[in-house]
């Protein structure tokens, strides 16, 4: 075999791979135009577009000191080369405090964007940042769960002291997911980014943008993160309505031309589905043989779930009078760190009551309560409910077995 044989047959092979390459595009062009993602390669059905529905906005631009401020709340955002002394120096609070509330040590280098949240608020500016955003993810529910377990260790102890108080312009914007600040999420133990972006039904990347998180997209307990706000509709979707008028109602297509009348005869007549069991009316009628008897009558409307919701949610209007499941002794009346009351009552056998979005408390720490007093009232919020929570020692167990 000669070597020149080879070299003479290229030609004729790059012209024969160039005719193949365009005979493809040619007949995709045939069927209907080129599909340059290649979205419908093969009639696969791959589509992209669910990715839309995790899109959030970015994080607003920090003021020159590095401080994001919300209604409610505060937090610095860290430049290359910072530690946390440096950041507390430039904004004018102890080292140490500041350290203290980000479960950090005062001498710990951050990364550059890194989010420290502040445990007070500290004088800001004419023009103030963390400006009106669109409304959170996770479809506007507040995880009351990670506000009670935050304070269930302290409270559960004898002697317990409760949290520090927050001014009052952070109770006034304590966690919210209304339109003007992003929700705060205190990480626990176990969590990890993936499975708090998944909580909140965000992109990790997005919550990793957000916070500064590095690489490896580690986080550490008692560390608080900032839960990305969904991206802003374009202004051609919005409709504009003056205070007052309220939102405009779209017109039916029947508006223009009628349907036609039509009777049509169902081929079989649809299911009746039960409706659900009212468990607080059930056990306020069977309370004596329950072992807790349910604080307040209502629908359930969250389960409970390990690690996730530590209790149930129970529907209740606002000012519906909150009882105590048992007899016991009011162990703490605490607050987190966004003044939400927490009421926790100790039982025999070891047992603890949590009782959480509530106010009006009428009972004190260290007092005798008996089942079915009242010891509070539901707090005001949308909706309006009762998060209680029943735990054996530190470890929160279901609470629907104990109420029937």
């Amino acid at each position: 075999m000669t070597p020149s044989r080879p070299t003479r047959h290229r030609p004729l092979l790059r012209a024969s791979l160039a005719g193949m390459s365009l005979l493809a595009l040619a007949a995709c062009d045939a069927g209907g135009g080129f599909d340059a993602d290649l979205r419908n390669f093969g009639r696969s059905g791959l589509d992209t577009t669910a990715a839309a529905s995790q899109a959030t906005a970015a994080r607003p631009a920090a003021d020159a000191r590095g401080i994001i401020s919300y209604p409610g709340y505060q937090v610095a955002v860290a430049r290359r080369g910072d530690t946390v002394e440096s950041v507390a120096a430039r904004i004018g609070l102890p080292a140490g405090e500041l350290a203290s509330y980000n479960a950090v040590s005062p001498g710990a280098v951050l990364r550059d964007g890194e989010v420290l949240a502040l445990p007070r608020r500290v004088a800001e500016p004419a023009g103030v940042t963390g400006t009106p955003l669109a409304t959170g993810a996770a479809g506007g529910r507040i995880d009351v769960a990670t506000i009670a377990s935050g304070a269930i260790d302290r409270a559960s102890a004898p002697g317990a002291a409760p949290a520090p108080a927050q001014p009052a312009s952070v109770a006034a914007g304590a966690v919210t997911i209304g339109n003007t600040e992003p929700i705060r999420h205190r990480v626990m133990r176990g969590e990890t980014a993936y499975s708090i972006a998944r909580l909140y039904n965000v992109n990790v990347k997005a919550l990793a943008d957000w916070n500064g998180l590095g690489p490896d997209l580690a986080v550490r307990e008692g560390q608080t993160l900032l839960v990305p706000v969904a991206a802003a509709r374009s202004a051609s979707q919005e409709v504009i309505t003056a205070p007052g008028e309220g939102s405009p109602t779209p017109t039916p297509p029947s508006a223009a031309t009628p349907l036609p009348a039509e009777k049509t005869k169902p081929a079989a007549e649809p299911v009746k589905t039960p409706p659900a069991p009212n468990l607080g009316t059930q056990k306020t009628a069977a309370s004596g043989t329950a072992k807790l008897a349910m604080p307040v009558a209502g629908k359930i409307i969250r389960g409970y779930q390990k690690k996730k919701n530590e209790g149930i949610d129970i529907a209740a209007a606002a000012g519906t009078a909150v009882a105590a499941a048992g007899d016991g002794t009011v162990a703490a009346i605490t607050k987190d760190t966004d003044q939400v009351p927490i009421l926790v009552i100790r039982h025999d056998g070891n047992l603890l009551t949590v009782y959480a979005n509530i106010d009006g408390i009428s009972v004190a720490k260290g007092d005798r309560v008996k089942r079915g007093q009242p010891i509070a009232r539901i707090r005001s919020s949308d909706p309006a409910f009762l998060h209680f929570e029943v735990r054996q020692g530190f470890d929160s167990v279901d609470p629907v077995p104990y109420l029937q």
